[in-house]
């Protein structure tokens, strides 16, 4: 026999009126939560911890200013197999695609850990992408195969705790490994990717021992058309996006790739129209209101939000000369942050069924904490940064908490995992663009803002001090320095910054800082947008109330989980 709701739970497959339905017991389901939770604490502790972990690395294999194809590459193909897993799961069922997903991510760890360049590390980071497009979308669409609707949110809560667990233990773990010189035989960073084997192994075990649900299975077959076209539309644009700081944003390079995705993402529009109910994105989700308009607001949220998080390290190690351990401690704000505002709105939206307000004021915070990091500077007080990051986390925590559960209502039974796996991948299309994009913004303005800050420096007696005397000019981290007066500085190692005099540096910093000021208005530009869309008056009908979730049309909640405590009944 198979797991899945109880009878009689409000919203469930076995509701009053379909008699015989199988049942979960309530040890099984804290079981199968530990399993998806391991999976699920794998994949954030693996961003949270390189993020932190990301300058030494970068560093170490002389690249920095190569370190967005490390993220993006992750970000590609988390992107396309995301919508791929929520499918394929549908067709041939949900247990045997999680375990290939954990195998996979925990093989392209390993393979990170051994990498020796910038480059290698940016193909392996692709294959870790490969297993993390699934490890999310799944853990949410096996939750809604046990759990009906009025349930699921309380249940997400320890998702949601497992994300902010991984944002507070990843970054002090993460600069701790980069703190070490060498462990057990290996450069310190490369355990920050080690340490996925023991909890992929660890996930794999109880899932194996533990899932064994049986969606109802959909008869289609993989949209390999999709796949490919997607493909052909991601790759070729966030490789302009990449390079086109380098090659000039009108040459024939950089517009060629443009055309070539424009004419992917035409072709995959067409696939999945073509495609029915067996596409990667199924068309008839998007005749819902809901659900196409607060995708969309995930994707341009998803962009503000990973690509500023993505320089803000940069900000805390670079600019104010913070180990990654201190980086990693100074956005526990930010953790505590996603974490109560989470917990804030879960309840209300599960009692309710109200979750537009959260939604808003959720991406008005963001906003608020992205403006107030465009005002930072060289010498701007850390409390502020710590301030900012809290409220950014405030509104991070309420926002895609409540956006999840409004995408999710009103989806039928056989789009679940296509639906929920949507969230993720709109909301990682959003995260890979926005970090191709800021890291070349950044990139591409930092060596003119360098310059300007030093020319703006020639007044203030402390450097022209520091530049009169020979005994500082000579030391090689300060020559290195000195070469941005014209713009020449190489941003691929910044450990010299360490050895170089402060006042010579401080100009360096503030340019820097600049740079990055312009990055974290374009995101707070996004997130009005954002905003703006959310606004938009959903129309439709029916259909578009009940996912709208109001009180009237939400499952009314039970006081207890709806997994009963009888025997399991399972084979």
């Amino acid at each position: 026999m198979t797991d899945t709701v109880a009878p009689g739970a409000p919203g469930a497959p076995g509701a009053p009126g379909a008699p015989g339905a199988p049942v979960i017991d309530r040890r099984r389901m804290r079981l199968v939560m530990a399993g998806l939770m391991l999976g699920l604490f794998m994949s954030a502790l693996d961003q949270t911890i390189i993020s932190a972990a990301l300058r030494t690395i970068a560093d170490d294999l002389n690249g920095l200013s190569q370190q967005a194809w490390a993220n993006t590459s992750y970000m590609i193909t988390s992107v396309i197999t995301t919508a791929l897993y929520g499918k394929l799961s549908d067709i041939y069922g949900r247990r045997p695609l999680y375990v290939i997903a954990v195998a996979v991510f925990v093989a392209g760890s390993v393979l990170c850990g051994l990498a020796q360049s910038m480059v290698m590390l940016s193909v392996f980071r692709g294959v870790q992408g490969l297993g993390a497009g699934g490890l999310m979308s799944l853990a949410f669409a096996i939750l809604a195969d046990l759990l009906p609707p009025a349930e699921r949110s309380r249940y997400q809560a320890w998702f949601g705790a497992v994300f902010g667990v991984s944002a507070v233990v990843g970054p002090v773990v993460g600069g701790f490994f980069a703190g070490l010189d060498s462990f057990a035989g290996a450069a310190g960073w490369r355990w920050a990717f080690f340490v996925n084997v023991p909890i992929g192994i660890a996930a794999v075990l109880i899932v194996l021992g533990q899932v064994r649900i049986q969606n109802d299975r959909s008869a289609d077959k993989p949209d390999l058309a999709g796949v490919l076209t997607l493909i052909l539309f991601l790759v070729p644009v966030l490789f302009a996006v990449e390079q086109g700081s380098k090659w000039g944003w009108g040459s024939a390079g950089t517009l060629g790739l443009f055309a070539v995705g424009a004419v992917g993402l035409v072709l995959f529009v067409t696939a999945q129209r073509r495609a029915g109910g067996a596409a990667l994105l199924p068309t008839p989700m998007f005749r819902n209101p809901v659900f196409s308009l607060y995708n969309g607001v995930n994707t341009i949220v998803g962009a503000a939000v990973f690509g500023s998080l993505a320089v803000l390290p940069l900000y805390l190690q670079i600019v104010k000369g913070l180990s990654p351990t201190e980086a990693g401690l100074m956005l526990l704000p930010q953790t505590l942050g996603i974490i109560g505002g989470g917990r804030l709105c879960s309840a209300y939206v599960t009692r309710t069924g109200n979750f537009k307000g959260f939604m808003l004021l959720g991406i008005v915070l963001m906003m608020a904490g992205t403006f107030w990091f465009a005002t930072f500077g060289a010498d701007t007080a850390l409390w502020q940064a710590g301030v900012a990051a809290g409220v950014m986390g405030l509104g991070i925590g309420q926002c895609w908490q409540v956006m999840l559960v409004a995408i999710q209502r009103g989806l039928e039974p056989q789009y679940m995992g296509a639906g929920i796996g949507s969230f993720a991948f709109f909301r990682s299309i959003g995260g890979t663009v926005g970090i191709s994009v800021f890291f070349s913004l950044f990139f591409g303005s930092v060596g003119g803002r360098i310059s300007d800050a030093y020319a703006g420096a020639a007044s203030d007696p402390g450097f022209r001090e520091a530049l009169a005397d020979p005994s500082v000019t000579s030391q090689p981290a300060n020559q290195t320095l000195l070469a941005g007066r014209n713009g020449a500085v190489s941003l691929d190692d910044s450990s010299f910054l360490a050895h170089a005099d402060a006042r010579l540096a401080h100009p360096f910093l503030e340019g820097m800082a600049q740079a990055m000021q312009t990055v974290f208005l374009v995101s707070g530009s996004l997130l009005a947008l954002g905003l703006i869309l959310a606004l938009v008056p959903k129309t439709g009908g029916r259909s578009a109330a009940k996912t709208a979730g109001s009180p009237a049309s939400a499952p009314a909640p039970s006081p207890e989980p709806a997994v009963s405590a009888s025997a399991d009944r399972s084979s």
